[in-house]
């Protein structure tokens, strides 16, 4: 039965610390499918995937089917080498599924496919690098081609990298980047992961649209990215029976979002003032629960609002957290040349 990861909406390495190991040694890579991609991976009776997680020792699942949506989530945990070694398998499973190619006698090594990964827009510049040399040297080690979307995801704070080239390529190219993404593992932290929903109509939906090779884009949101007029068009029908002209209250939506204990100071600020602020700026009602909701120690918070106003409300969170995380490396940088001088 493939696993669900629909629930969880913040990468958070549990409460370990620099201490526990599993951060560093373990890769999560998420990407997103079609709904009949999906159907390939998972198989007759979850048969595909079954023989997937036997094969490399990784733990592999597909997010449940929504109705309306043609997108899941593919989410594939593991070693780095076990986690390319599965997408390497996934990727030669799909393309020989679909033998579109009037020259069906080709190896399936001679094709060319594509599969587009989620990525943390935090961790955007490790695989990039300066000046964009890490992704030129992951490209031209791994023969395959990386297109990165310059737009989060909505409700999210998670970019597309589609990753280009021949199944081998490909797990070549997911290997270089899972190293990446685990060399630098505590910028993912805070993570809004992106859920496919109704509401989303995204233009990058379609393949190619919308994305660029160019990385001038600052890495850092800045807040500048919660104003783009990029998520669901006001007269969007996001709930099926309501009609265009039904008031405001119906295109009302919730999240829930979980953040590391840790960090829900910062974001509350002194004496209120960042949380209030966000929700002045956002125009969403955001609650904070008093305890954590589970072992993790990680705390839920609410978003009540319109799809657009809760977009805003998680980039600016996101923000928060992520020049709180800028700002605690800084000062244990700090700590350490005082410890050697």
């Amino acid at each position: 039965m493939p696993s669900d990861d629909s629930r969880h909406d913040i990468t958070s390495p549990a409460q370990s610390r620099s201490p526990s190991p599993s951060p560093h040694d373990t890769l999560t890579l998420r990407a997103l499918v079609s709904t009949k991609d999906a159907g390939v991976i998972i198989g007759k009776a979850g048969k595909n995937v079954a023989d997937l997680r036997e094969q490399t020792g990784v733990k592999a699942g597909v997010s449940k089917v929504i109705p309306g949506v043609h997108e899941r989530v593919l989410t594939v945990t593991g070693s780095v080498e076990a986690v390319s070694k599965a997408y390497n398998l996934i990727i030669a499973q799909l393309v020989s599924s679909t033998p579109s190619s009037p020259v069906s006698s080709s190896a399936p090594s001679s094709l060319h496919t594509s599969i587009r990964l989620l990525i943390s827009h935090n961790l955007m510049g490790t695989i990039i690098g300066r000046n964009g040399l890490k992704i030129k040297a992951i490209q031209d080690g791994s023969g395959a081609r990386m297109v990165a979307s310059k737009e989060m995801l909505p409700q999210s704070t998670e970019r597309i990298v589609e990753v280009q080239g021949s199944p081998e390529a490909i797990g070549r190219a997911v290997e270089e980047i899972g190293k990446c993404l685990l060399e630098d593992w505590e910028r993912g932290t805070g993570t809004v992961l992106f859920h496919p929903g109704p509401n989303d109509e995204r233009s990058s939906n379609r393949r190619g649209h919308n994305y660029s090779s160019s990385y001038a884009g600052s890495r850092r949101g800045n807040g500048d990215g919660s104003t783009r007029g990029r998520a669901s068009p006001p007269g969007s029908p996001t709930n099926a029976h309501s009609p265009v002209s039904s008031p405001p209250a119906a295109n009302l939506r919730t999240q829930n979002i979980s953040i590391p204990s840790d960090m829900v100071g910062c974001i509350i600020g002194r004496s209120g003032t960042k949380i209030t602020e966000i929700r002045r700026l956002s125009g969403s009602k955001i609650s904070i629960a008093k305890a954590p909701h589970d072992e993790t120690g990680e705390r839920m918070f609410t978003i009540i609002g319109t799809p657009e106003a809760n977009e805003k409300a998680l980039f600016l969170l996101y923000n928060q957290l992520e020049s709180e995380k800028e700002r605690r490396v800084g000062r244990e940088a700090q700590q350490q040349s005082e410890i050697q001088d």
